[in-house]
């Protein structure tokens, strides 16, 4: 298979990889994005962004990043759609080998994202679409007038328990901890909507159901009895998984998968950066995927020059 040469690939579309896109291509670098699905990442099924600045009204997920995405049509930023499946090197030339062909770069910024934990539970995996959901955006509108459970106490969790209220009869709110991890105007929110009841110190131990969801069962961390909620519905955020399987074993990864970097998105190889929620840091929010992927360009940036 031939190999197509560029000075600077990114791998990811989500806000960091667009947002290095964009700036690598005003730099008049010699750049390719791949994006194994469709530009925007996770935050396409995101409903409503209320704190990226620039949008006193706040913007739908999809609206954000539609409007990134023509920021970089604008520069004219070539995108393929493949998906990465091997890292390796060539002397200095970091090659990318894709289920649809092999690219070679100097410099590489790696913007894959990351995508939602699974809570493990029995009886997940089967009622995967058939009650159990990752993206209440995606599914709410299937559970009108319906009871169902959202797991999880972080601001995606939250976010989308609030959402869900536009449709459903009642949210069980179901969190292992005592209290929410959610920013506080969200557990405001959430804790003074009727529609909503939190069960605290609790986690999901079983989903039944045959052909739909029909109820779960829940326990207490501390082994106390616990209980069964006819619920139709299960919607899942208790965290995410880097999408970086593919690196593993040519790059420096966390025990969860994460890349390592240091403040200026650098790995331990030359030339490699990472940027956005595939990285390891505390805080995952677009407007940090925005500058991780910006800081990401401005460093590969010296790095060729240095070639």
């Amino acid at each position: 298979m031939e190999k197509s040469l560029y000075d600077l690939i990114i791998v990811g579309g989500g806000p960091a990889g667009l947002t290095a896109g964009l700036y690598a291509q005003r730099s008049r670098v010699k750049t390719l994005l791949i994006e194994r699905l469709i530009p925007g990442g996770q935050i396409l099924t995101t409903d409503w962004v209320d704190n990226y600045p620039g949008f006193p009204e706040g913007i739908s997920g999809f609206d954000l990043m539609d409007k990134m995405r023509r920021q970089t049509e604008r520069f004219e930023l070539p995108i393929v759609s493949d998906e990465c499946l091997s890292l390796s090197f060539e002397g200095p030339e970091k090659v990318i080998t894709g289920a649809q062909g092999v690219y070679g770069t100097k410099a590489l910024i790696i913007a894959s994202g990351a995508t939602h934990k699974k809570l493990g539970a029995p009886g997940e995996e089967l009622l995967g679409g058939k009650g159990v959901s990752y993206c209440a955006t995606c599914d709410g509108p299937f559970f009108r007038e319906q009871d169902v459970a959202v797991v999880g106490g972080g601001d995606t969790a939250v976010q989308e328990a609030l959402y869900l209220t536009r449709f459903v009869k009642k949210i069980y709110l179901i969190h292992r901890r005592d209290q929410l991890r959610a920013t506080r105007i969200l557990q405001e929110r959430a804790l003074a909507h009727p529609h909503i009841q939190p069960l605290w110190n609790a986690v999901v131990e079983l989903i039944q159901g045959t052909e739909q969801v029909e109820a779960i069962k829940v326990k207490k961390v501390d082994g106390s009895p616990g209980e069964i909620l006819p619920v139709q519905g299960v919607f899942v955020f208790v965290g995410i998984q880097p999408t970086t399987e593919w690196l593993k074993g040519t790059l420096p990864l966390d025990t969860q998968g994460f890349i390592q970097t240091n403040g200026e998105m650098e790995t331990n190889i030359p030339g490699i950066f990472a940027a956005g929620d595939c990285r390891q840091k505390r805080f995952r929010q677009v407007s940090t995927a925005v500058g991780d992927g910006a800081t990401a360009v401005f460093s590969a940036e010296r790095y060729l020059e240095t070639l």
